[in-house]
């Protein structure tokens, strides 16, 4: 398994008149994980579409059990449970405040997809060498 924690401070666009944080804007805070969770794994998608491969979100889950407000600096846990098989990657999200009580929780599929043909392809090499060392106890 794979974890990584981006902190990201709440901004006031991104608030209702309620001072709740509208809830479109955990697709972006999502994002915004996965983004730093790769960079943190040594790849951008800039690096990915240079591989040959963009990676379009497929299904996204969510479940909101807490409001975040404006200016409250929320943890964004991006967690990868299983080494990808095949042509789909899953991104596991949970959402923090600062007292580490849980927001929000979530699920977003990508697939890699040949950036020439369209179609689906295996997760590139390199990072699937890059990930392996996390997940020892599933089989290569």
């Amino acid at each position: 398994m794979y974890e990584h924690l981006t902190t990201v401070r709440v901004r006031y666009a991104e608030t209702d008149q309620m001072d709740i944080v509208y809830y479109g804007n955990y697709a972006q805070y999502f994002e915004v994980g996965r983004t730093e969770c790769i960079r943190d794994l040594g790849f951008t998608y800039k690096k990915m579409e240079e591989m040959g491969v963009r990676m379009p979100v497929v299904s996204m889950e969510v479940r909101f059990f807490r409001p975040a407000h404006y200016d409250d600096l929320i943890t964004i846990k991006t967690i990868i449970k299983e080494l990808p098989q095949a042509h789909e990657i899953a991104f596991y999200n949970e959402v923090y405040n600062e007292r580490k009580k849980l927001l929000t929780a979530g699920k977003v599929v990508l697939f890699f997809i040949d950036i020439h043909t369209g179609k689906r392809v295996d997760m590139p090499d390199e990072l699937r060498e890059t990930l392996t060392p996390f997940f020892t106890d599933q089989a290569l």
